[in-house]
């Protein structure tokens, strides 16, 4: 089992950056691929990045691409995401996912672990 709680988020001036961290507790999670979603209000959640159990290997949304990068740090249990340029559309609430399994997904349905999500809020 994992557990998995977000820090970093608020407000953030269009062009600036946000870091976000995941802390993540459990004996699963150095063999866990990890992920991080958001949800703007009213619409579903949405992939923003993924990163293999290895962190060999990362993946992003076409809508972050460029601006975003996923990393992990096994020895603090913490997977972060750099988040630059950012723009009003990158508003929402995001959490981080965890699964089982070396290889990442970009679909929640395929992530068993989720934390409790933290806002982002990007002004104009």
């Amino acid at each position: 089992q994992v557990q998995l709680v977000e820090f970093g988020g608020g407000l953030v001036q269009a062009g600036g950056s946000a870091r976000l961290s995941c802390a993540a507790s459990g004996r699963t999670f150095s063999t866990s691929a990890m992920g991080w979603f958001r949800q703007a209000p009213g619409k579903e959640r949405e992939f923003v990045a993924a990163i293999t159990w290895s962190g060999g290997s990362t993946f992003y949304a076409d809508s972050v691409k460029g601006r975003a990068t996923i990393s992990r740090d096994k020895a603090k249990n913490t997977v972060y995401l750099q988040m630059n340029s950012v723009k009003p559309e990158d508003t929402g609430v995001y959490t981080c996912a965890a699964r089982p399994y070396s290889i990442a997904a970009v679909t929640t349905q395929n992530y068993e672990y989720w934390g409790q999500g933290t806002q982002v809020t990007v002004s104009s």
